[in-house]
């Protein structure tokens, strides 16, 4: 990372970078603006009036939570066994991990569809639970193992002379020094898991099991398109994103950037 002294230079960094968020806050702008137009703060009144919405936001939380659970715990045992440990064939389990990567969500339906049913999962938490935790853990891998990688081989080496075992070490080294790279993880995971539209609507059919990404549904008909209550339910959706961001900023930020930098 650089440093930039001078005052001119942090002014010059600034303009820089505001330039540079602008075509991102944009949008933002162009959606609260268009949320409070016509009935204005009656549009969210209307969003938080959609029978069931207090249990699709439930529905919502227990999701995203379980794929965060899922994918921190399986990311985290897969870092550590790529970086550290000397597993025969690692890089090659690596790169067929990685080539995951490529794989789009729609491509996946047909097959999780017949395996869902097949299974009895169809219609259940774990029918969205399952495939979106599998599609975040390639990217939230790859950036654990750069992070774990850059940690001092001398630590682990330390602990085993101590009589540590890797279970061990995994436990009261990697966990505790892996937190700022966690945080990333876990923002990148939530709004993956929070946001995701396609599973939910064709996985779960019972209204009590869905998600909090299908609200707009209610404004839009064969005749009507409300789109000022649209934009109110896509403001509200965005607001448990923003929380979290802001409560892990400075953690997340740092895990991104070690996590990158390899």
């Amino acid at each position: 990372m650089f440093e930039i002294r001078s005052r001119a230079g942090r002014i010059a960094l600034q303009i820089v970078a505001t330039i540079l968020v602008l075509p991102y806050l944009f949008p933002l702008i162009v959606m609260v603006k268009g949320a409070f137009a016509g009935e204005g703060v009656g549009n969210f009144r209307a969003v938080l009036g959609v029978p069931g919405f207090a249990r699709f936001f439930v529905n919502s939380v227990i999701i995203a939570a379980a794929v965060i659970v899922l994918v921190y715990v399986v990311t985290m045992m897969a870092a550590f066994g790529f970086a550290k440990l000397h597993i025969r064939f690692r890089e090659v389990y690596f790169w067929l991990l990685l080539a995951c990567l490529t794989l789009p969500e729609v491509v996946l339906l047909a097959p999780l569809f017949a395996t869902d049913t097949k299974l009895g999962l169809y219609d259940t938490y774990w029918a969205v639970i399952l495939p979106l935790a599998a599609l975040q853990v390639p990217f939230a891998v790859l950036l654990t193992r750069n992070f774990i990688k850059s940690l001092p081989d001398e630590l682990f080496e330390a602990a085993r002379v101590d009589g540590a075992n890797s279970y061990r070490g995994f436990r009261y080294l990697v966990i505790p020094l892996t937190r700022p790279i966690a945080a990333a993880v876990i923002i990148f995971t939530l709004v993956a898991a929070w946001n995701d539209y396609l599973m939910p609507l064709v996985f779960l059919q019972s209204p009590s099991l869905q998600t909090i990404t299908l609200v707009p549904q209610f404004f839009v008909g064969e005749f009507s398109n409300d789109q000022t209550k649209i934009l109110a339910s896509a403001v509200i959706t965005a607001i448990p994103e923003i929380v979290a961001y802001l409560s892990l900023q400075r953690l997340f930020e740092r895990g991104l950037s070690a996590g990158a930098i390899k």
